[in-house]
């Protein structure tokens, strides 16, 4: 009651703002959520194949795969450099991967990836990632960034949120705690492995020098009930320009010491489809229950018991 109570107060909201979020980047827009890559060709598969050779080439570890539905497969990739700028600064292991997608859309073989200097800055990282984007666009082709009819300054990603009472980067889901690290990981690698409530391992990324791992999940629902925390279902309600941005996917969730976190869905959505409207068709109302859907699902694979929006009892 209290999340369709909240998203009708957004909704309101919406209806009577001046500007969209979009729009009220103005001229001071620098980046988008994603890169366009040269383009493929013969098929997804051989696409991912040629791509995952040339990765590797630039110094990146193919860290897991993910293929949400037909015509798509994602890549994750990280390095070194990554996990290192990753371990400096607090929930800095949510930028510790680069997701690079493979989509037949159309005839074609498109290829996306997350841009790093607005995940950075997006995520509050001790770096702009300059570097890493370099290497993917070394490895990946660049036709140019792409997402939003216009981007982002780094200043307002670095305190982006959607509109008034949507969540900010450092506003993270609590799933649950363990009596120590290990005890957590071991929880989660465990709830993982068994596929417990359709949730899955995409990939693992131990981050170095600290007590903290992220996992990468893959998300599935069974029936009309659980259709809302669905990859595919999800996608289908948000990606549906031309040129698709199937590197949204997976969502991450995080190990750090003996608590487990996620970004909450709402910004996680919104860092990278900022232009999403409100209201009306392929619109945050459509997908109204899919944030608590999301999180209710990843804090039992956590092991804490979910109470309603933003809230588990351990």
């Amino acid at each position: 009651m209290i999340r369709k109570i909240s998203y009708f107060i957004v909704a309101i909201v919406a209806l009577f703002a001046v500007k969209t979020p979009a729009q009220a980047a103005g001229n001071e827009g620098e980046m988008m959520p994603f890169v366009r890559g040269n383009d493929g060709a013969v098929s997804v598969d051989a696409t991912s194949a040629t791509l995952s050779a040339k990765l590797t080439a630039a110094g990146f570890e193919i860290v897991g795969t993910y293929a949400p539905y037909a015509n798509a497969n994602i890549l994750i990739v990280s390095n070194a450099a990554l996990q290192a700028t990753a371990s400096k600064t607090e929930l800095g292991g949510f930028g510790a991967a680069q997701r690079v997608s493979i989509t037949e859309h159309n005839g074609a073989i498109q290829v996306g990836y997350t841009n790093p200097t607005y995940m950075a800055a997006a995520y509050q990282m001790d770096s702009d990632l300059a570097s890493i984007k370099s290497a993917l666009k070394g490895a990946l082709g660049d036709q140019g960034e792409y997402g939003p009819p216009e981007g982002l300054s780094a200043k307002k990603l670095n305190g982006y949120h959607y509109m008034i009472f949507m969540p900010y980067f450092d506003d993270p889901n609590l799933l649950g705690s363990a009596a120590s690290h290990k005890e957590m990981v071991d929880r989660v690698e465990a709830n993982l492995k068994a596929n417990l409530v359709g949730v899955s391992k995409v990939f693992r990324i131990d981050i170095p020098g600290k007590e903290e791992v992220v996992f990468g999940v893959a998300m599935t629902g069974n029936g009309e009930d659980e259709k809302e925390k669905d990859d595919k279902w999800l996608m289908s309600e948000i990606d549906f320009k031309d040129v698709r941005s199937t590197a949204h996917l997976p969502i991450e969730l995080i190990v750090s010491g003996k608590k487990a976190w996620a970004l909450d869905s709402k910004f996680r959505i919104a860092i990278n489809f900022p232009d999403l409207s409100m209201t009306g068709d392929n619109s945050f109302m459509n997908i109204m229950g899919s944030p608590g859907k999301i999180q209710e699902a990843i804090t039992i694979i956590s092991g804490g018991n979910y109470t309603g929006e933003g809230k588990y009892a351990n």
